[in-house]
């Protein structure tokens, strides 16, 4: 039976997790606190651990696991960007779910645009206090709007497949553009150039690393709309709420961000928020924030558990592991048969 400590537990994760374990001989002990340089020695004697996007993997946790004779590195996510790949490399294997649900992502990236542009968040606020004033809720149809995808994989390609149920005119940017991707594909330059809204579904890499600054903003149109449910480093904070204060930006509507590793996925109700900006985004009227809640939903939550625990049984086996990574993916081609190392 593989031991496995799991970290930055919540209580939906325990559903699917609890519900599938005994299929995969997987003894599961759940930890609440993030998996960090401090949390790491509680890994000491598992066969594996489960983190999340807001844990930290750096070298310094990756040393610790290794040490402490932990093999495997299970990510419930299909991001990565918080792991120090090259640290782990030859002493710390890495899997990661690729897929659990492109729907979840690309239906509420349409949940937070069409709240955005028609104001349905504070009509439900006013409501509540029997408010039924129209005044301030004009918003615009989507119809024959042209809106700019950034990535087009699995995700990328469902939200454009929802966008065209919209009638909208689709632009895409993709330095690995799809073949199976219909839709009129751009640079990111011309993309800002042309987009009423802009639709944010990449990885955060070095090279995407605030896709979205100053210089970007400066070349949309006035009045853009922004939508980020991939990774909040995509998007210069600063300059996005400079683009909301000299109304080059119309509305932003985010489900990350980019200092949200000890903000989300917890209750800071009864707590004054240190970061600025992130408090200045919130208190303005044309912003709509989400706490990376995109893939939250009863299907992904299963595809989640599944594919991590078939993740550990391949390790387990000794087999080849389908979704294992590594920092040379990129740029190599796995030899059939092997892993990563």
């Amino acid at each position: 039976m593989t031991r496995l400590a799991f970290f930055d537990t919540k209580s939906y994760d325990k559903f699917w997790f609890d519900r599938l374990k005994q299929d995969y001989d997987v003894d599961i002990h759940y930890f609440e606190s993030k998996l960090n340089e401090n949390t790491a020695p509680l890994a000491k004697g598992f066969d594996a651990v489960c983190a999340f996007v807001n844990d930290h993997l750096d070298e310094t946790v990756i040393n610790a696991l290794s040490e402490n004779g932990v093999p495997l590195i299970a990510m419930r996510c299909a991001g990565y960007n918080n792991v120090d790949f090259k640290a782990a490399f030859g002493k710390v294997h890495v899997v990661r779910v690729p897929a659990y649900s492109p729907y979840a992502v690309a239906e509420h990236a349409m949940a937070l645009l069409l709240s955005s542009v028609r104001h349905t968040h504070h009509s439900y606020v006013r409501t509540r206090e029997f408010n039924f004033s129209l005044n301030g809720l004009v918003g615009f149809d989507l119809f024959n709007k042209t809106i700019g995808i950034v990535g087009t994989g699995k995700i990328g390609r469902v939200f454009s497949d929802i966008c065209k149920g919209f009638k909208m005119n689709i632009l895409a940017y993709d330095p690995f553009p799809h073949p199976d991707f219909d839709g009129e594909y751009c640079s990111f330059e011309d993309l800002c150039k042309r987009s009423d809204i802009i639709s944010l579904h990449c990885p955060l890499t070095p090279e995407s690393n605030h896709l979205i600054d100053k210089a970007a903003l400066e070349t949309m149109k006035d009045g853009v709309v922004i939508i980020n449910t991939s990774r909040g480093g995509l998007v210069d904070s600063e300059a996005l709420l400079e683009g909301i204060r000299n109304k080059k930006v119309g509305a932003a509507a985010l489900d990350v961000y980019e200092e949200e590793g000890e903000l989300f996925y917890e209750d800071r109700s009864n707590t004054i928020l240190e970061d600025d900006t992130l408090m200045l985004l919130i208190s303005m009227p044309n912003v709509l924030v989400t706490s990376h809640q995109a893939f939250l939903t009863d299907e992904a939550l299963h595809n989640i558990a599944n594919t991590t625990l078939e993740n550990i049984k391949q390790f387990r086996e000794g087999l080849v592991m389908d979704n294992e990574i590594c920092y040379r993916c990129d740029t190599c081609k796995r030899v059939l048969g092997q892993r990563c190392f």
